[in-house]
């Protein structure tokens, strides 16, 4: 198992924070995701053997949301959250 921390952008409240657990709770091998809105953050623990932080940075993109790896955009900046 590994932990995964992901920077997410676009999230506005608990709502968001709930859209993006779904997300990742959906990718096979992610055995726990906490996600903090203030932080900008979720934490994911899986299975590399399974998945892999490719697909779980696609999954959150997947909901419109951006994801910063290192610092450097990743796949597509957000959409300003479900609030918008």
């Amino acid at each position: 198992m590994r932990t995964e921390h992901i920077n997410v952008t676009g999230m506005t409240c608990g709502g968001c924070a709930s859209t993006v657990t779904k997300a990742l709770k959906s990718v096979a091998g992610v055995s726990d995701v906490k996600v903090s809105v203030s932080a900008g953050k979720a934490t994911v623990l899986y299975d590399e053997k399974v998945t892999s932080p490719d697909k779980l940075s696609a999954a959150v993109t997947g909901t419109g949301y951006g994801v910063n790896v290192r610092g450097a955009a990743h796949s597509q900046p957000a959409k300003g959250g479900c609030c918008s």
